[in-house]
C-alpha cells in the first residue's frame, strides 16, 4: 500500500504508479495479439497471401488520462486569451447649481394666509400660551398664593328701548293668497279633522 501515490490530475509519475505499469503491460499484450491475428489470417488465405497486403490494424498509442489533456488545453487557451487591463478613473466632479445664485432654482414662495386664518391662528396661540401651557407645565407643582381679585366694573348693556337698531327686524307680511290658504286649512282642521279625531278617541276609550 505504501507504493500507491496520490498525484494531481494531468500529472503522470514514472515511479511507483500502478496505472502506468498496467497501461504498459496491456499495450505489450495488445501488440502480441495483433501479430498473432495477422499471422493466422495470412495462413488461412493461403501461402501466396502476404501479411503486408492486409489492412493495417490500428495500434494503440501511449495511454494518457483524459483529464490531464483537457486541463492542459484549458490552460493553453487561457494563456492565449487577449487580456486587457481596464483603467479605473475616479468619477468626474458633479456640477450642482447653487440656488442662492440661480434664483429660478429656488422654491416658489408659499401663498400667504388669509386674514381670517391669521386671526384664528393668533387666537389659538394666545389660548395655548395663556391657558394650556401654564396648566401643563404647572401640573403636580404646588399652587401659588392667590393674589387680589380684580375689582368689579360696571357692565355696559345696551338697552333695546333706547337703541332701536338692536331691535329685531319686523317680519315680512304674508301675501293675500297665502293668508286665504292658511284660513282654509284652519277652518278644515277646526270644523272637520279635530271633532272626528276627538270622537274616535272617545269611542276607543
Amino acid at each position: 500500500m505504501s507504493d500507491i501515490q496520490r498525484t494531481s490530475i494531468g500529472y503522470i509519475s514514472p515511479h511507483g504508479d500502478y496505472g502506468l505499469r498496467n497501461s504498459q503491460a496491456l499495450s505489450g499484450v495488445s501488440h502480441l495479439w495483433q501479430d498473432f491475428f495477422a499471422q493466422a489470417l495470412a495462413e488461412q488465405r493461403g501461402a501466396g497471401a502476404n501479411a503486408e497486403a492486409l489492412p493495417a490494424v490500428a495500434i494503440d498509442g501511449p495511454v494518457e488520462p483524459v483529464g490531464g489533456t483537457d486541463l492542459l488545453t484549458q490552460i493553453v487557451n487561457q494563456r492565449h486569451c487577449d487580456v486587457q487591463d481596464t483603467e479605473i478613473r475616479p468619477p468626474d466632479p458633479l456640477f450642482l447649481p447653487i440656488a442662492e445664485f440661480e434664483m429660478d432654482l429656488l422654491d416658489k414662495p408659499a401663498p400667504p394666509f388669509a386674514p381670517e386664518e391669521i386671526i384664528a391662528q393668533q387666537r389659538q396661540q394666545n389660548f395655548e400660551s395663556g391657558w394650556v401651557r401654564p396648566i401643563v407645565l404647572n401640573a403636580g407643582q404646588p399652587l401659588p398664593d392667590p393674589g387680589p381679585a380684580p375689582e368689579p366694573r360696571p357692565l355696559h348693556l345696551p338697552i333695546a328701548e333706547f337703541e332701536l337698531d338692536l331691535l329685531d327686524k319686523p317680519a315680512k307680511p304674508f301675501p293675500p293668497e297665502e293668508l286665504i290658504e292658511q284660513q282654509k286649512q284652519m277652518d278644515y282642521d277646526i270644523g272637520w279633522a279635530r271633532p272626528l279625531i276627538l270622537q274616535n278617541l272617545r269611542i276607543a276609550a
